[in-house]
């Protein structure tokens, strides 16, 4: 399964959000050294009950706009 993130990095808190069929993920780390890339794993595995090494980010590691591949 393919889902569609955009990432805001340095919020206030950690969340996400399902706003017309794209997720919005709110990161308190930096988009910095990967630090954003990380949190967004682990903050969509515990939103979406899977564990971390079945998401995989496919495209947009350097970007806001992600595609992400879980692996179910």
């Amino acid at each position: 399964m393919f889902i569609s993130v955009r990432v805001i990095p340095k919020a206030s808190r950690n969340l996400v959000k399902l706003e017309n069929g794209c997720y919005k993920a709110y990161l308190t780390k930096p988009a910095r050294d990967g630090l954003a890339n990380k949190e967004l794993i682990e903050l969509m595995s515990d939103y979406l009950k899977v564990k971390k090494y079945e998401i995989e980010i496919v495209k947009g590691h350097k970007t806001h706009n992600k595609l992400l591949k879980i692996n179910v």
